[in-house]
């Protein structure tokens, strides 16, 4: 999950690189041809963009840095944690299954709720069995950990099929 994740970051880094150094420099000389650079939207737009990219860079970077410095040992074996996926039943007896991501992969429509979620902070460090209590901006909901499958369970499974 963690390369996973750096993959999409290195990808991403590489084509707005790719962007600042070649693309917006293009549009910014096609604009100053046009003329008068105070009155010229298509450069004022192109240097925007320059900002916003340089800026997303900064912020991928700096995630990169984060995410490679991650121990894996950190964590927990028994109890939810980055990279788990629990089997947590409604008051309704309805089972939802959630995998504990970053923020960057939550998509609460697959089922990936960032550990900084409220849902996601309230797992963190659960065990199986454990009574969930949690209040989100939808109201509070309450929920039984039924089932808990931990990254390090995910990996052993992964490697036993190689």
């Amino acid at each position: 999950m963690k390369d996973r994740i750096l993959k999409r970051f290195h990808d991403e880094l590489a084509a707005l690189e790719r962007e600042l150094k070649v693309d917006l420099p293009r549009e910014i000389q096609r604009a100053r041809e046009l003329g008068d650079l105070r009155e010229n939207a298509e450069y004022k737009s192109a240097k925007e963009r320059q900002e916003i990219v340089n800026a997303r860079i900064a912020m991928l970077k700096k995630r990169v840095g984060e995410i490679s410095l991650m121990n894996m040992d950190r964590i927990p074996k028994g109890k939810a944690g980055f990279g788990s996926t629990v089997h947590l039943r409604e008051k309704t007896g309805v089972i939802v299954v959630y995998q504990l991501v970053m923020p960057e992969e939550a998509n609460a429509e697959k089922g990936m709720i960032s550990t900084s979620s409220p849902i996601g902070r309230a797992i963190l460090n659960k065990e199986e069995g454990d009574e969930i209590k949690v209040v989100t901006p939808n109201g509070a909901r309450a929920f039984a950990l039924v089932k808990l499958i931990t990254i390090h369970d995910s990996i052993t499974i992964l490697d036993s099929e190689d």
